[in-house]
C-alpha cells in the first residue's frame, strides 16, 4: 500500500510541535501577511524554528504564500521568496501565477504546491501548472470521488495530489470569497477574512404587491446563519481515498486550538495506520466517535460522494461542543505529580480524558486532588485567570510533555 502523508495545520510553532507529537507527517503554515490566515501566529522567526524542528525529526513543512497579490505586494513577496530559498521548506503553497513566477526565479530549489485557491478541478488545469513548474496539486474541495479517481489514473507519475479530508468549508468556490470584503472591508483573498459566512443574519420577505411591508424570517432569536457550512469529514471514505493513491491528506484549521489539532490529527493518524494494517476490518465508527467529541459544527462529506448532496449548511452558525472542552496540556512531571497548563476551569470531581498519541482510546479519570503550583497546598478548583496558568495533579498514567487533556462538561 502506498505511503500517504497526513498533513496538519500549524498556526504557531507550539501547534506544529503538537501536530507532530500526535502523528502528523507534515504541517503547513504561513507568514502573517502573505498567506490566507493573517491572524495565524507564525512570524518569520517561528517559521524558521518550525522548519528546523521538523527537519530534525524527519518531518516536513509547507509554507503558504497563497494570497492573490496586488502589484504593490510583490517587493515583499520577492523578499520572502529569497528567505524561503535560504530556510528550505519542503514546499511553498501558491495560488497566483505571478507569485509562481517569483518563486521559480528567487526560490528555485523550493517545490511549488498549487493551492486549492487556484480552484483545481480538472486534469487539464493540473497539467497546466505541472508544465509550469509545480510539483503538487491541492485539489478543490468541490470535486467528487469519480473526478478525483480520473485524475489519479491519468496524471503524470511525478505529479503529487493533495486533498482536504477534514475541517471548515467556506461559503465560496475553493475558498475564493468576497463576502468578507463586501461586508467588513476585509479581503479573504488577502488573508484577512472576517468569517462573514459564520455571522447570523435577519431575513425579511416582501410581498410583491405590498412593497415596504417586510415580514421577518427567523429560526431563533439570533437569526439564521444562511452562509455557514458544516465541517468536512471524510473519515468513512478514508479507505477509498488511500486506495486511489492520493499523496497527501490535509486537515484544515490553522486558527484552531492545540486541543483540536492534537485530537483530530490523532484520530486520522490512527485511522490511516489501522487501515494499512488491517484493511478488511476498518471500522470508521470507532474514529467518528472520537470526532464527535471534538467537533464544533455539524459534519458533511460535501460533494465527495454525491454532487447533489444538500446536507451542507450549518444554519445555527455556532461553534460549540456540548460534551467536551480543552482541559489543559502536560508541562512536566514532578515526582508522582504532574504539572498541567490549564485552559478551562478544573475542580475536584471533574472527569478528564488524556489523549494518548497514536492510541484512539483516551484514558479517562476523575480529578481527586489538585495542588497550587506555587504553594503546593491542596485546592478544590482552579480557573485560567492568567495565560499559562498551571496546576499540579495526579494522573493515572505517566504522560509526556505536551500531551493534551480534555474535560468532560
Amino acid at each position: 500500500m502506498k505511503e500517504i502523508e497526513l498533513l496538519a495545520p500549524a498556526g504557531s510553532f507550539e501547534k506544529a510541535k503538537i501536530a507532530f507529537l500526535y502523528g502528523a507527517d507534515a504541517v503547513y503554515c504561513g507568514t502573517a501577511s502573505l498567506s490566507l490566515r493573517s491572524r495565524a501566529e507564525i512570524q518569520d522567526d517561528d517559521l524558521i524554528k518550525t522548519i528546523e524542528y521538523a527537519h530534525s525529526i524527519n518531518k516536513k513543512v509547507y509554507v503558504a504564500l497563497n494570497i492573490y497579490a496586488w502589484d504593490e505586494t510583490y517587493d515583499e513577496i520577492i523578499e520572502m521568496a529569497k528567505k524561503l530559498e535560504e530556510i528550505k521548506p519542503d514546499g511553498v503553497i501558491v495560488a497566483d501565477g505571478g507569485v509562481v513566477d517569483i518563486i521559480k526565479k528567487y526560490a528555485p530549489s523550493v517545490p511549488i504546491n498549487i493551492s486549492t485557491q487556484a480552484n483545481l478541478v480538472s486534469l487539464h488545469s493540473c497539467n497546466f501548472w505541472h508544465k509550469n513548474g509545480a510539483k503538487r496539486m491541492i485539489m478543490a474541495r468541490e470535486m467528487n470521488k469519480e473526478q478525483l479517481r480520473y485524475i489519479m489514473e491519468n496524471k503524470p507519475e511525478d505529479m503529487e495530489i493533495e486533498i482536504f479530508i477534514h475541517g471548515a468549508i467556506c461559503f465560496a468556490y475553493s475558498g475564493r470569497c468576497f463576502l468578507s470584503d463586501f461586508l467588513a472591508c476585509r479581503s479573504a483573498n488577502l488573508g484577512d477574512c472576517a468569517q462573514s459566512c459564520r455571522w447570523s443574519y435577519n431575513l425579511y420577505a416582501e410581498e410583491k404587491n405590498n412593497p415596504g411591508e417586510l415580514m421577518p424570517i427567523e429560526i431563533d432569536e439570533h437569526g439564521t446563519s444562511i452562509f455557514s457550512s458544516k465541517d468536512l469529514c471524510l473519515i468513512k471514505e478514508l479507505p477509498e481515498i488511500i486506495d486511489m493513491g492520493v499523496d497527501s491528506l490535509k486537515i484544515e484549521g490553522r486558527l484552531k486550538t492545540e486541543y483540536y489539532v492534537a485530537s483530530i490529527v490523532n484520530v486520522y493518524r490512527n485511522a490511516i495506520d489501522d487501515y494499512k494494517k488491517d484493511p478488511q476490518n476498518y471500522d470508521y465508527q470507532k474514529y467518528l466517535k472520537e470526532i464527535e467529541k471534538i467537533k464544533t459544527r455539524g459534519l458533511t462529506t460535501f460533494y465527495f460522494n454525491d454532487r447533489n448532496n444538500k446536507d451542507i449548511q450549518e444554519y445555527s452558525g455556532k461553534q460549540y461542543n456540548e460534551q467536551y472542552q480543552f482541559g489543559g496540556k502536560v508541562v512536566e512531571n514532578e515526582h508522582e505529580k504532574t504539572i498541567v497548563e490549564i485552559r478551562n476551569r478544573l475542580e475536584i470531581g471533574d472527569t478528564l480524558e488524556i489523549i494518548v498519541p497514536h492510541k484512539i482510546e483516551p484514558v479517562e479519570f476523575k480529578i481527586e486532588k489538585l495542588w497550587d503550583i506555587d504553594t503546593n497546598k491542596e485546592i478544590d478548583f482552579i480557573s485560567p485567570g492568567v495565560k499559562g496558568q498551571k496546576v499540579k495533579m495526579l494522573l493515572p498514567i505517566k504522560c509526556e510533555k505536551d500531551w493534551v487533556i480534555r474535560k468532560k462538561k
